[in-house]
């Protein structure tokens, strides 16, 4: 569509229905490590985008100008996504896991980052010194160190840390099936990014849905992590309540896009009043600095009494900020470039990936099992209503009313072949549905860099082939003689090889269809029409000498063509029907 805009704008045959909105306006700032920062500023007001900005998540039809740093490194010369982790106010997860295997198998992608290499060169000091260090401790290091594992002791800290161990064995649920409650879920959400090694960490809305005082205790572990352990963190939340806000060390205030203060909690009602309005005793400051940069709600904190109030704009805040002591020094510190020989080797990730390739394939190979286990009635559905079609199948072509030899024989057996082509390749179409349900949650985790697409894709196509067999195996075995095919053992295996491929390609091409489709409507519509132009090409319905010559690309594209053909000339390449054919008379 954009496209097809620009080149109507191009020819002044239509207007551009294109606005240039600016989200974030002159955002410029640092945030330090070991401090826990609060990103306070009314809904659209840019919170998210700053977060996803920092994070190196932008959009990329996002235009941007400036640029992002790490220790003075730009986002460039390393992976943001692993350096640091963006913890999203959209919760998805497999609705089919408990929150225990959740935040496992996010650990065991993630990996340990640099605990290994710290563990193993704290351990050379240890002996060098002559220290020996309290068993359990040492045990308790060793098992957070090890990368790859099933299950892990940082699960079972975040989970105590979050409040999710009343829960952890309780599935997660979803539209469909019953699980934990919303606040439960935006916790998995946050231990799902907390369980990783990320030493910077952005938050967004993570209070929503939780009480104040669940918020609270969350917030108070935070400040804990961020000043033991030297983490950056950087949380927005809409309206944290007074003992909450007093938990950080620095705010951030956005307003239409630009930051009105960036600075220390304690000194940012001293700039207020340093403009002109005054928080009141009682009034929580969270909400007295959402409140002051509305045109609504502005007057009533108006400080000076003896002037008459004027509508102080965000730019003007922006202007008297900057004249501001902790503008100036804000501004101060910009101006000089960060030395980046300062940065510790182990602050910023290089690799794309937590774990090797192989143990990413096992992670996902062992999650893929452990979901088709729990849709495990969909299998057992689609197993048993192949068995019925094929005892439908073997009752209407039963071999008693099959005579073989003659040309109008060959019709009959011709349309048993085709009714069998029809019911392997719909088998497949339970497919589509599955994985529409399952992409938003491949998209998140891919894009943090979980997995490559491929570790998604390769397990659970290793895993349908039992499946296929399986369904194939039942088809062939109920229909084949009870219909009467060409007798020699032989020529059974080699249909029974093409229904096998016919039902991997059916399995495939439904999950190419929900890939592209995306939503369940356009991958419905577009599976249906798929498959009637599959139909109709093939060759049985329309035969390849009646399609029009513009038209057969379709006849060489459809994949039911060559899965018709293999068992059409399986079936009549059959010295049986290799006699002299003159008419139906002749047997």
């Amino acid at each position: 569509m954009n496209t097809i805009e620009g080149v109507l704008g191009l020819v002044r045959l239509a207007p551009s229905k294109k606005r240039k909105i600016k989200i974030l306006q002159d955002v410029s700032g640092i945030v330090k490590p070991s401090r826990m920062t609060l990103l306070l500023g009314p809904p659209s007001s840019g919170k998210t985008t700053l977060l996803l900005a920092l994070a190196g998540k932008l959009d990329k039809d996002l235009r941007v100008t400036g640029k992002v740093t790490y220790c003075g490194h730009e986002l460039s010369e390393f992976v943001p996504r692993r350096t640091c982790a963006y913890i999203s106010q959209h919760d998805l997860h497999f609705g089919e896991m408990t929150v225990r295997e959740t935040l496992d198998f996010s650990g065991r992608c993630l990996g340990v980052g640099t605990r290994y290499e710290m563990l193993a060169e704290l351990s050379r000091r240890e002996k060098e010194a002559g220290i020996k260090p309290d068993p359990e401790i040492d045990a308790f290091m060793k098992a957070t160190a090890m990368a790859g594992q099933e299950t892990s002791l940082v699960t079972d800290y975040v989970l105590k840390i979050l409040g999710l161990d009343m829960c952890a064995d309780i599935m997660v649920g979803d539209e469909m099936r019953r699980g934990i409650s919303g606040g439960q879920k935006k916790r998995v959400t946050t231990g799902e990014m907390l369980v990783g090694p990320a030493k910077a960490l952005f938050m967004d809305e993570i209070s929503t849905g939780l009480d104040s005082s669940t918020t609270f205790q969350i917030v108070k572990v935070m400040r804990q992590m961020v000043h033991i352990m030297d983490v950056t963190m950087v949380i927005s939340l809409l309206q944290p309540a007074p003992e909450t806000y007093d938990l950080f060390d620095d705010i951030i205030l956005l307003s239409d896009g630009q930051i009105v203060y960036q600075g220390p909690r304690e000194n940012i009602l001293e700039f207020f009043e340093y403009v002109g309005f005054k928080c009141p005793e009682r009034k929580g400051v969270a909400d007295f600095l959402q409140e002051v940069t509305s045109k609504k709600d502005q007057e009533q904190y108006w400080l000076r009494k003896d002037q008459a109030y004027r509508y102080i704009s965000v730019p003007e805040f922006v202007q008297a900020f900057n004249s501001f002591h902790i503008g100036q020094q804000l501004s101060s510190d910009l101006s000089v470039p960060y030395d980046k020989s300062l940065a510790h080797p182990a602050a910023l990730v290089t690799e794309k990936y937590g774990i090797s390739n192989w143990e990413l394939f096992k992670a996902c190979f062992s999650r893929e099992w452990l979901l088709m286990k729990r849709n495990s009635f969909v299998y057992i559905f689609k197993t048993t209503q192949i068995t019925i079609m094929s005892l439908i199948a073997m009752t209407v072509f039963l071999r008693t009313e099959m005579p073989h030899g003659s040309l109008a024989d060959g019709g009959k057996f011709f349309g048993a072949l085709f009714f069998s082509l029809i019911n392997v390749m719909f088998n497949g179409m339970a497919e589509l549905a599955m994985t529409i349900f399952r992409l938003p949650v491949f998209y998140k985790q891919r894009d943090f860099l979980f997995y490559p697409a491929w570790a998604f894709g390769l397990p659970i196509w290793v895993l349908r082939i039992p499946l296929s067999f399986m369904e194939s195996g039942i088809w062939i075995i109920l229909t084949y003689y009870t219909i009467g095919f060409a007798p020699a053992a032989s020529r059974f295996f080699r249909q029974f090889l093409a229904f096998f491929g016919i039902h991997q390609m059916a399995l495939s091409l439904f999950r190419f269809i929900a890939a592209v489709g995306r939503t369940q409507v356009v991958a419905n519509t577009l599976g249906t029409f798929t498959l009637l132009m599959v139909f109709v090409l093939g060759g049985f319905i329309i035969a390849k000498n009646d399609i029009e010559p513009w038209m057969i690309w379709g006849y060489y594209i459809s994949p039911m063509m060559y899965g018709q053909n293999a068992i059409v000339m399986n079936e009549f390449l059959d010295k049986r029907w290799s006699a002299p054919n003159t008419g139906p008379q002749n047997k």
